[in-house]
């Protein structure tokens, strides 16, 4: 994810959204911008539940089953986004959308995990979080569709991809970063990151950019 939006997503974001916004890029500008959103967003899910948590009184083992069902669509309407990302990706060009496309069915494969046990942890019946599950795994194929359905501006598409890079940096960074190295504090782990940049880095030059 992090050789995807810095050797691929930003460089194309920058050429189809270059103009400036007070001295500075409009595609960086809504890079940062989507970073800040991820993190918000982010922070105001962990501040809902901390004080869903003090109101109710309860341990946290009993969970709310719509407080999981709402938790799951957010993984959804995720899903759908990176969908959009990917179908916009190909519009620019098809070496981008193979490297895009391998980090959202990489990205997509552990948000079906995350959403079937975030429906199933809260207390919902196995039936709704198999329908949520489906509904994450076509989520990204609708929305490539809708994307590569409508033609959409140049600049416009280098203005998502700039957010959706901020977005991705932000999970990339402040999320499965850290929880690797915190679960698997080992040399293989930092190898690992290098190696996957370095992948992205060869699918890139492979592609021509």
């Amino acid at each position: 994810m992090l050789g995807v939006v810095g050797l691929d997503l930003l460089p194309e974001a920058l050429e189809a959204a270059g103009d400036e916004v007070f001295g500075v890029p409009q595609a960086l500008l809504l890079f940062v911008g989507g970073f800040l959103f991820a993190h918000v967003v982010e922070r105001l899910l962990a501040t809902r539940r901390a004080a869903h948590g003090a109101e109710t009184g309860r341990p946290t083992e009993e969970r709310t089953p719509q407080v999981g069902l709402v938790a799951a669509g957010a993984m959804v309407l995720h899903s759908l986004m990176d969908g959009i990302a990917l179908g916009a990706a190909f519009q620019v060009g098809g070496g981008m959308g193979a490297t895009v496309a391998l980090a959202v069915v990489t990205h997509d494969f552990a948000d079906g995990f995350n959403t079937y046990t975030l429906t199933s942890l809260y207390g919902n019946e196995r039936r709704k979080a198999l329908a949520m599950l489906l509904a994450d795994a076509v989520a990204p194929i609708a929305g490539a569709a809708l994307a590569t359905l409508l033609t959409l501006p140049e600049e416009l598409l280098g203005s998502y991809l700039g957010f959706f890079g901020g977005a991705l940096l932000y999970l990339a960074a402040a999320e499965i970063l850290p929880e690797a190295h915190h679960e698997h504090p080992a040399r293989s782990t930092l190898l690992c990151t290098v190696a996957g940049v370095g992948f992205i880095w060869l699918v890139v030059g492979l592609s021509g950019g």
